[in-house]
């Protein structure tokens, strides 16, 4: 967890301390001046307000460049298909899909720390080449994921012409792609949980319906066994397995 939170105020370092360096290499944090009166005063250089503000996107980033939105989706779609309408709680499902992204996220954290964080902080490395050195393997986690239609829609969109392979795709362009391709992933694993759930409603109504039973909701009686037959096919291991090998975990 240590390296998560070290990498991720590291990208948000790199994002706001762009080029206004000290002569020797040294990002100024605070400016100390002696004011008139033989007093020192205090001030904070643009790039730590850059910096403060960066953080307001840090929730943007660990949704958005990570597997949390194709769980989170996948999870709540789950819930509907049920028929549960506050169980689990929108919390609960919050905290499962964070432990679930950093459990996903755990190999391409350590390449980002290993490649970029851990130079950077050993000096071996400036600011700007770590950063470089340390976006590659999110990048390649991204690329990995995204589907070369959703892609090429944004390279379109965007109007480079010159782009020959993903790989060369900027940030900007495989971002959104790759966003796209989770949610539409989400709604197909989503829609496969469906299914299994639908037909217990459609026998259930049926029945109801050769009873006479009309005044009585199908939504009510089907619950229980739909409930029933989530717990007996063990189906938080297969849908939290199944999520985790959809990314090639």
């Amino acid at each position: 967890m240590t390296r998560v939170l070290a990498m991720l105020f590291w990208i948000l370092a790199g994002m706001a301390s762009l080029p206004a360096f000290g002569a020797d290499g040294v990002l100024p944090a605070v400016t100390v001046t002696t004011t008139p009166d033989g007093g020192t005063q205090y001030s904070v250089t643009l790039q730590i307000l850059m910096l403060m503000t960066a953080l307001s996107f840090l929730p943007a980033m660990v949704i958005m460049l990570t597997s949390f939105t194709r769980i989170i989706v996948t999870l709540s779609l789950l819930r509907q298909a049920i028929g549960l309408q506050q169980a689990p709680s929108n919390q609960v499902l919050i905290g499962l899909s964070l432990f679930m992204t950093f459990f996903i996220m755990a190999p391409v954290f350590d390449k980002i720390y290993e490649q970029g964080v851990k130079p950077y902080m050993e000096e071996t490395l400036p600011i700007d080449q770590a950063f470089e050195r340390g976006k590659e393997p999110l990048k390649a986690f991204m690329l990995s994921q995204v589907r070369i239609t959703d892609l090429e829609t944004f390279v379109n969109i965007a109007g480079y012409d010159n782009i020959k392979s993903p790989e060369e795709a900027p940030m900007t362009v495989i971002i959104p792609a790759f966003i796209t391709s989770e949610l539409k992933t989400a709604f197909q694993i989503g829609f496969m949980l469906f299914v299994p759930f639908l037909v217990i409603d459609l026998v259930v109504a049926s029945i109801l319906m050769a009873m006479g039973m009309m005044m009585l909701s199908p939504m009510i009686v089907s619950l229980p066994f739909k409930i029933m037959l989530f717990v007996l096919v063990d189906g938080w291991s297969l849908v939290m397995g199944t999520l985790a090998n959809s990314f090639g975990t």
